[in-house]
């Protein structure tokens, strides 16, 4: 078998990029990223999605590496994210009798990210592709996470171009199918790229999943990450848990501090909810922690702690930040506990309360209010909350 084919007659022709540093321009991307493309051959040629256009001369020799002069019939865009479609252009210089193969909100976005109109085929729900011996059909599967994607799929080798569904942050080194890496290092990346791409959009993906359940998939080929063949199950899984925002046993601390009183307040609850046996806790300074880790725990599990100081009678900004960032991902369930400082005048912990609310969360104990510095007296306040935290955690309350 080839070094590339991931199924008879269809190959990963994708790259990494271990250069970028921020996804989007937002997201840290410590182990690198792929844009994954692929061919499938059959009397005719079809590439599904291109890669970021850096890399576009890579692309066009993976491409000839699998099917040398020949032609490629059809591009296949599954979705319109510059990542995965800036090379379309050159494409079309490289082939011009490229075809566009793509549903009608990707085509008008195709025209006005890059101009381009006519030789294009539209596609709607349901529709196949005769490549000769290969087909691939379409199914919508929109605001996962943009408006116009889509999946395709080929019933010969029962293969899922899945677009950004399934994927994860994380460059590939060497292999290419789960089955050639180890797959371990890429569960925490596939959890931060959920938390920070897609989680906005739970109820899409599982209309996706419930669209797609009835086929029998040996490969989902993603645009980032692995392609997945023997760890098919927990990949769904994964996704179909965090898309019903469902958290495991576990506690995540996020708070930020000005001179370290907060901070302070934060240790103190977790050494108690220590003491009370609770074993899975994260802590995170938000002055410093990436923010996609912080969601990607927050998305784990299923309470979240945080605190801040008053800072110009409102929140601490990184607080504030965070907050923002659970309220834009539309989290409908955590059970949630809060924190906060005041030099002469209160306002976070108030304005944490107000963000519970509205989040209409599960409030646990009474909210730790500090005037000034830490001392010995908040120890029992401190105590009184992580005990309400764990009781419940212990499924006792």
């Amino acid at each position: 078998m080839a070094i590339t084919q991931i199924a008879p007659g269809i190959h990963y022709v994708g790259v990494n990029d271990r250069t970028t540093t921020r996804f989007e321009g937002l997201w840290s991307l410590p182990q690198g990223v792929s844009y994954n493309a692929y061919l499938v051959v059959g009397e005719k040629v079809a590439l599904i999605d291109t890669v970021e256009e850096a890399f576009g001369s890579r692309l066009e020799a993976n491409i000839r590496e699998i099917i040398g002069d020949r032609k490629v019939d059809y591009l296949v865009v599954n979705h319109m994210e510059p990542d995965h479609s800036s090379s379309i252009t050159a494409l079309r210089r490289i082939y011009p009798d490229l075809q566009i193969v793509a549903n009608a909100k990707a085509l008008q976005m195709i025209e006005g990210f890059y101009g381009l109109c006519g030789n294009t085929v539209e596609v709607k729900e349901g529709d196949t592709l005769d490549l000769g011996g290969k087909s691939l059909s379409f199914r919508m599967i929109p605001m996962v996470h943009w408006p116009e994607t889509m999946v395709s799929w080929c019933p010969e080798e029962q293969a899922l171009f899945s677009g950004d569904a399934f994927g994860c942050f994380g460059a590939l080194d060497g292999g290419i199918t789960d089955s050639e890496v180890d797959p371990e290092r890429y569960w925490d990346e596939m959890r931060r790229y959920y938390a920070a791409i897609v989680g906005k959009y739970g109820a899409p993906v599982q209309k996706a999943l419930q669209k797609l359940a009835g086929l029998e998939i040996r490969s989902i080929c993603p645009t980032h990450g692995p392609v997945w063949q023997e760890q098919i199950g927990r990949v769904v899984d994964l996704y179909d848990r965090m898309s019903r925002y469902e958290g495991e046993p576990g506690v995540v601390i996020a708070y930020a501090s000005m001179y370290g009183n907060t901070e302070q307040l934060a240790e103190r609850i977790a050494r108690e909810l220590a003491a009370e046996g609770v074993r899975n806790i994260r802590i995170y300074n938000l002055s410093y922690a990436d923010p996609s880790v912080v969601l990607r725990d927050i998305f784990c599990f299923d309470t979240l702690l945080v605190g801040g100081p008053t800072y110009n009678a409102g929140l601490f900004p990184p607080v504030a930040e965070l907050l923002d960032k659970l309220a834009a991902r539309c989290i409908p369930q955590r059970r949630f506990g809060w924190f906060g400082s005041f030099t002469w005048a209160g306002a976070s912990v108030k304005l944490l309360g107000e963000f519970a609310q509205k989040m209409k969360w599960e409030t646990l104990g009474a909210p730790v209010e500090m005037k000034q510095g830490f001392s010995p007296k908040m120890y029992d306040s401190c105590r009184a909350l992580a005990h309400d935290v764990a009781e419940k955690f212990h499924g006792k309350a």
